[in-house]
């Protein structure tokens, strides 16, 4: 995926500003009088071990092998959040460019993508992203500032859609797209993953991106954005309908008959349950985003609903600090 010159291409500059600009204002509108930002709580990468200074430094961040290797308190410091860093792994696969209203999947998956860049850009993360591309990872390295955004945003504005329909040997799956960034990004921060997880078996079977996105929040603070079209969830009554596979192409004469519709509505529901169990055992923040929905207001409802959340368990947690 190769970065086009966005200095080259006023239009294209001029409609992502738009986007930056639109988004921004909205949630500066919205969080008013929240702390704008998606970490739920003091992020924290570990430091260099040094002395316990008594009366100053919290018992809470001693470091006992280093204090029981040499007789001596040790405290390890907290690298600051704003030396964190800040990746998204963007799913571009061919599914995610349905949408049955106003936008696609894939619209509101950029969207949610640029909102979380420009959330944590205010306490001064770096941020880059990986995609899931055709089959293949693609990675964008670690950048702050609009500029870097707006290149990043030039470069997923380039990438085709659709699929190829000549695949390559070994394509590459939202469970590998983890994994690689589970392998390649050790510095702790935020992780976001965006994708409609389609791959999920309904009705039993291995989630093959549980583990590695469970190895993904044992390290870092995960935030898992599912994108939906409400026609993935119920399909109307309209007779016979010709369907298209994303992936494949191929496309399949089917009459969508009461019972065919049941069906269907029973296997979308038991898919969507299937992939709220894997994330809640997994232990990563969930959030829906709708095609038909106003997807800037529920970003900001979450961020919102998160940041109480978190204040009331710091409120009633013993020893925590007001």
């Amino acid at each position: 995926m190769n970065m086009p010159a966005i200095g080259t291409d006023p239009r294209l500059r001029a409609a992502l500003r738009r986007l930056d600009l639109r988004i921004v204002h909205r949630l500066d509108g919205l969080l008013h009088g929240e702390h704008l930002g998606l970490r739920l709580g003091p992020g924290s990468e570990a430091a260099e071990a040094r002395l316990y200074q008594p009366g100053e430094d919290d018992v809470r961040l001693m470091d006992w092998a280093v204090t029981a290797r040499t007789d001596t308190p040790h405290v390890r410091d907290l690298v600051a959040d704003r030396e964190l860093e800040s990746w998204t792994l963007l799913d571009l696969s061919p599914s995610m460019d349905f949408g049955t209203g106003e936008r696609s999947k894939r619209d509101v998956a950029v969207g949610a993508m640029v909102a979380a860049n420009l959330l944590t850009q205010r306490v001064g993360d770096r941020f880059g992203a990986h995609f899931l591309h055709r089959g293949n990872i693609r990675r964008w390295p670690a950048r702050s500032g609009k500029e870097a955004l707006l290149a990043l945003l030039a470069t997923i504005a380039a990438a085709p859609t659709g699929d190829e329909r000549a695949p390559s040997p070994h394509r590459a799956t939202l469970a590998d797209a983890i994994e690689d960034l589970v392998r390649t990004r050790r510095r702790r921060g935020l992780r976001v993953v965006v994708s409609d997880f389609l791959d999920t078996p309904a009705f039993g079977g291995e989630v093959l991106w549980e583990r590695p996105l469970r190895q993904l929040a044992q390290r870092h603070q995960v935030l898992v954005v599912e994108v939906v079209d409400p026609r993935e969830l119920d399909v109307p009554d309209v007779g016979d309908v010709a369907l298209r596979d994303p992936r494949s192409g191929r496309v399949k004469d089917v009459r969508l008959t009461r019972s065919v519709r049941e069906r269907y509505r029973r296997a979308a529901a038991a898919q969507r349950e299937a992939v709220r169990d894997a994330l809640r055992r997994c232990g990563v923040h969930h959030l829906i985003l709708r095609t038909d929905r106003d997807w800037v207001v529920d970003i900001a409802r979450f961020v919102i609903h998160q940041r109480r959340t978190a204040h009331h368990l710091a409120r009633h947690t013993p020893g925590a600090p007001r």
